[in-house]
C-alpha cells in the first residue's frame, strides 16, 4: 500500500544510467538555481527602505524622513556594483571547478578543513532560511491582496514547503519544468510594472516625488546607510546557487552554468534597481502589512486591476519556488560532508528517483520549524539571513584566491584580480553586516557554527574510529575458520508454532538450546511446564523468578550469567515471533520481542536472531 501510494505522488523509479536524463538546459536552469536570487528583489528594497522608515519614526534622526528616498538609491547602486563583482568572480570558480565549486569544496582545498567545515555550515544554515524567508514573503505578498492569509501563515508556509519538497522528490527534471513558468511570470510582471511605471512618471501621468537636492544626502547618519546597506544585501543570496550546482547543467556544462550566470545576474540587477527607482519615484514605503511591491502595483496598475492581481500572485509564486535553490543545493551540499564523513552517511544515498532524498526531507523539516519559531514573519527572519552567505562568499573567494596562486593557470593574474577584490569586497560587507545586525538576532547564526563545526569533528571522529575498527588494511588472510560453538538461549512466554518453528532452528545450529519463560504468575507455570514437557521433552525448561513482574530485566541477568560459564561460547538468543496480516494488527499485540532485540543490541558477543512467523489472518 505504502509503496503504491510513494509511486503515484513521486512517479517510478529511475534507473542510475538515467542520471544524464535529468540534466536540464540553460532556461530551466535559470528557474531552478536564480529563483532565489531574482525572487529577492521582492523584499530587498522593503528591507532598505525599512530600516530608513524605522528611523524617520523614532525620531532620532531629524532630516532622514526627506532622505530616506533619496539614499535608497546609492544604496542600491552599491549592491548591483557588489552583484557584478560576484558575478564575475563565481564565473572564475566555475572555470576552476567544472564539477561544481561550492564554497565547501573550495575553501577545503584551498584553506583546510576546518575553513571547508565553517563555509559547508554557514550554506547550510542559510539554505534553511532561504526557505523560511522566501515562503514567508511570498505569503506577505499575496497577503497584501488577500489579508485573510495572513492569520494562518504558520499553517500555509508548511503545507508550501510540504508540497515544494514532494515536487523535488519527483526529480530534478520534473521540479525544474514545473518551476520555470511562475519564475518566468515573475519577471515578465515585474519588468512591466518597471516598464509602465517609468513612462507614467516620465509622461506626467502620475504625480511623482520631487527630486531631492544633494544636500538631502548629509541629513542620514552613516550607521543608518551601513544598516540599510546590510539589509539590502539579502538581494545576494543565491549569487553562489550556479556555481554550486554546475552538475545539473546540459555538457558543456561549465560554459552554461557561466552563461546562466551572467543572465542571472543582469535579470537581478535590473528588477533590484527598477523597484528601488520607482520606490524613490513614487515616495513609497512598506507599511503594515503590505509590501513595496503591492503598494507600486496599486500605484502603477490599479488596486482591482487583472494585472495587480497577476503580479502579486506571481510574485508570491516565484517567493515560494525560490526555495527550490535551497532544495537543488543543501541536498547536495549535505551529501558532500557525507561522503567526507562529516554528516550522516544517509544524507550522501541518492533516492530511487536520482535525488538527495534524506537531504530534502531535513531541509524541509528545519524550514517549517523557522516558520513556526518566528512566526512566519519576513522581518524577523532577515537579520538571520544574508549572514551566513557572506561568510560562505569570503570564504569561496579567498579560496579562489589561493587557487590561483598554486596552480597559475593561463590568465591566471586577471582572474586572481578578479577573486581578490570578490574576497576583499565580501569581506567588508560581512562586517558591515555582522556589526549592523548582531544584536537583531545575527549572533544566533554566529553561535550556531561553532556547534555545526563541532558537530561535524564528532561524527568525522565517529567514522574514522569505526573505519579503523573494521579496517582489514596490514592483516593476512585466516588460514582457516574456526568453528563457533553456540548456546542458544529461547525467549518464550508459551507454547505456539511460532515457537516450535524457532526451536527447529535453534537445534539446527546447537545441540545446546535451553528454552526459558519468565515467570509472572506462579499459577501458569506449572501448566505450562507440563505442555513443555509433551512437545518438547528434550530441551531444557528453564523458569526465571520476576517478583517485579519485570520481563526484562530477569531474561538479561540469565543471558550474562550463561555467557559467563560458557566462556569461548558465543550466547545466541533466538527471538521467536509472529508477523501479522495488517500493519495495524501490531498495535494490539505486545511487541515483546521488540524489547529484547533493543535490550541486547549493544551488548558484545550476542548474537540476537529473530524466527518469524508470519500468520495469514484467516
Amino acid at each position: 500500500m505504502f509503496t503504491q501510494v510513494k509511486r503515484l505522488i513521486l512517479g517510478q523509479p529511475l534507473l542510475s544510467h538515467h542520471a544524464e536524463d535529468e540534466k536540464i538546459p540553460k532556461w530551466k536552469a535559470l528557474s531552478t538555481l536564480s529563483s532565489d536570487a531574482v525572487s529577492s528583489v521582492a523584499y530587498a528594497s522593503d528591507a532598505i527602505l525599512s530600516v530608513l522608515r524605522d528611523f524617520t519614526r523614532s525620531g532620532v534622526f531629524i532630516g532622514a524622513a526627506a532622505a530616506a528616498y533619496v539614499w535608497s538609491i546609492p544604496v542600491a547602486l552599491m549592491i548591483c556594483t557588489l552583484l557584478v563583482i560576484l558575478v564575475a568572480s563565481y564565473r572564475q570558480t566555475i572555470s576552476a571547478y567544472p564539477n561544481g565549486g561550492g564554497a565547501y569544496i573550495v575553501a577545503k582545498e584551498n584553506l583546510g578543513v576546518n575553513a571547508g567545515l565553517v563555509a559547508g555550515a554557514a550554506l547550510l544554515i542559510d539554505y534553511v532560511l532561504t526557505v523560511s524567508v522566501s515562503v514567508s514573503s511570498g505569503l506577505e505578498n499575496i497577503g497584501s491582496a488577500f489579508p485573510f492569509i495572513m492569520a494562518h501563515k504558520q499553517s500555509l508556509g508548511a503545507v508550501i514547503i510540504l508540497i515544494i519538497a514532494l515536487l523535488n522528490l519527483r526529480g530534478v527534471r520534473d521540479s525544474a519544468t514545473v518551476f520555470a513558468f511562475p519564475t518566468y511570470a515573475f519577471i515578465f510582471s515585474i519588468f512591466t510594472l518597471i516598464g509602465l511605471g517609468l513612462w507614467r512618471a516620465v509622461t506626467g501621468q502620475v504625480q511623482t516625488a520631487p527630486l531631492p537636492v544633494p544636500s538631502s544626502f548629509a541629513a542620514v547618519p552613516l550607521i543608518l546607510v551601513l544598516r540599510a546597506f546590510a539589509e539590502g544585501c539579502t538581494a545576494l543570496t543565491g549569487v553562489e546557487a550556479i556555481s554550486n550546482g554546475v552538475q545539473i547543467f546540459r555538457p558543456p556544462a561549465d560554459r552554461n552554468a557561466k552563461i546562466t550566470m551572467v543572465w542571472m545576474g543582469v535579470i537581478l540587477g535590473a528588477l533590484f534597481l527598477g523597484i528601488t527607482a520607482l520606490a524613490h519615484l513614487y515616495a513609497q514605503v512598506p507599511v503594515g502589512d503590505e509590501t513595496l511591491i503591492s503598494l507600486l502595483g496599486r500605484t502603477v496598475f490599479g488596486g482591482g486591476t487583472i494585472l495587480y492581481y497577476f503580479t502579486q500572485i506571481s510574485t508570491a509564486l516565484i517567493l515560494f519556488l525560490a526555495a527550490n535553490t535551497s532544495y537543488a543545493d543543501f541536498p547536495r551540499l549535505a551529501s558532500l560532508l557525507a561522503n567526507d564523513r562529516f554528516l550522516p552517511r544517509q544524507l550522501a544515498s541518492m533516492g530511487d528517483r536520482l535525488v538527495f532524498s534524506n537531504g530534502i526531507l531535513g531541509l524541509s523539516a528545519a524550514s517549517m520549524g523557522l516558520i513556526v519559531i518566528f512566526g512566519g514573519e519576513t522581518m524577523r527572519l532577515l537579520p538571520l539571513y544574508a549572514i551566513g552567505v557572506f561568510i560562505s562568499f569570503t570564504l569561496s573567494q579567498a579560496g579562489m584566491v589561493v587557487h590561483h596562486l598554486r596552480e597559475k593557470e593561463p590568465n591566471w593574474l586577471r582572474s586572481l584580480l578578479l577573486n581578490a577584490l570578490g574576497a576583499l569586497t565580501t569581506f567588508v560587507v560581512l562586517l558591515d553586516i555582522g556589526s549592523t545586525k548582531l544584536l537583531q538576532g545575527a549572533w544566533m547564526v554566529l553561535l550556531c557554527l561553532p556547534i555545526m563545526v563541532l558537530f561535524f569533528r564528532k561524527i568525522h571522529k565517529h567514522y574514522m574510529a569505526v573505519g579503523r575498527e573494521l579496517t582489514l588494511v596490514g592483516k593476512k588472510p585466516p588460514a582457516h575458520f574456526k568453528k563457533i560453538k553456540h548456546t542458544v538461549v529461547i525467549p518464550i512466554s508459551g507454547i505456539h508454532q511460532g515457537v516450535l518453528e524457532a526451536l527447529q532452528y535453534a537445534l539446527s545450529i546447537s545441540e545446546d538450546v535451553r528454552a526459558v519463560y519468565v515467570e509472572i504468575d506462579p499459577a501458569k507455570t506449572t501448566a505450562m511446564k507440563e505442555e513443555w514437557v509433551r512437545w518438547v521433552p528434550g530441551v531444557p525448561f528453564v523458569v526465571l523468578k520476576s517478583p517485579y513482574r519485570s520481563v526484562i530485566e530477569p531474561l538479561i541477568k540469565y543471558i550474562d550469567d550463561v555467557e559467563e560459564c560458557s566462556h569461548d561460547d558465543v550466547v545466541t538468543v533466538v527471538v521467536p515471533e509472529f508477523v501479522t496480516a495488517r500493519w495495524w494488527h501490531n498495535v494490539l499485540h505486545n511487541q515483546t520481542a521488540l524489547f529484547i532485540r533493543a535490550a541486547l543490541a549493544l551488548r558484545r558477543r550476542r548474537v540476537v536472531t529473530s524466527v518469524r512467523y508470519h500468520i495469514t489472518g484467516r
